[in-house]
C-alpha cells in the first residue's frame, strides 16, 4: 500500500509537549467525558501525519464539531487501529512487551468497558516499567501499573 513509516519520535516529542496543556488547535474534551482518547490520536497523527476522512469509519479531525468518533472515543479508536485497511494509521492487538514507544494502551476500569486511552513514551517487556503520556488524568512518565484498573488492551501500530 506504499504506507509511510510511522515516527515514533514525533510522538514522544508530542506527548512530551502536550502531556499537561492543551494544544489549541485540537478542542478540549475534558469537559464532555475526557480528553485521553482526543490526545491519543494526536499523538499518532504526529507519528503519521495522515487522516482517514471516511465519513463511515474514518480517523480524521477537522474541528470540535467535525472529527471522527474514532479521533476520540476508546472503542471507535480501537475499533478503527484493528480494522482499518486504507489510509492512515492501523495496529495490532498484541502483549505488553511487544510494544514500542507510540503504541496504544487502553484500560478498563470495569469488566468488559475500556475507557481509557494512553499512549507508550518508553517501552518495557512488562507493565511495572512501562510509562505512559495521557489526558484526562494528564501524565507524563506514569507506569501503567500504578493505574487501578481492572484490564487492559495492547495495539502496536503497523503504519
Amino acid at each position: 500500500m506504499g504506507k509511510e513509516k510511522y515516527n515514533r519520535a514525533k510522538v514522544y516529542e508530542y506527548a512530551k509537549k502536550w502531556a499537561y496543556s492543551r494544544n489549541p488547535h485540537y478542542y478540549n474534551y475534558d469537559a464532555l467525558g475526557g480528553d485521553c482518547t482526543n490526545f491519543v490520536s494526536q499523538c499518532i497523527f504526529a507519528g503519521c501525519n495522515e487522516m482517514n476522512y471516511n465519513p463511515n469509519n474514518g480517523w480524521y479531525y477537522i474541528n470540535g464539531n467535525n472529527k471522527s468518533p474514532s479521533w476520540t472515543g476508546v472503542e471507535f479508536l480501537y475499533n478503527f487501529l484493528k480494522n482499518n485497511k486504507g489510509v492512515g494509521p492501523y495496529g495490532i492487538e498484541t502483549t505488553i512487551d511487544k510494544l514500542d514507544i507510540g503504541d496504544i494502551i487502553q484500560l478498563s476500569f470495569e469488566k468488559n468497558k475500556f475507557s481509557h486511552s494512553l499512549v507508550v513514551i518508553q517501552k518495557s517487556k512488562n507493565i511495572n516499567n512501562t510509562l505512559v503520556a495521557a489526558h484526562t488524568f494528564d501524565t507524563f512518565g506514569k507506569k501503567v501499573s500504578d493505574y487501578n484498573f481492572y484490564s487492559y488492551r495492547c495495539i502496536h501500530l503497523e503504519f
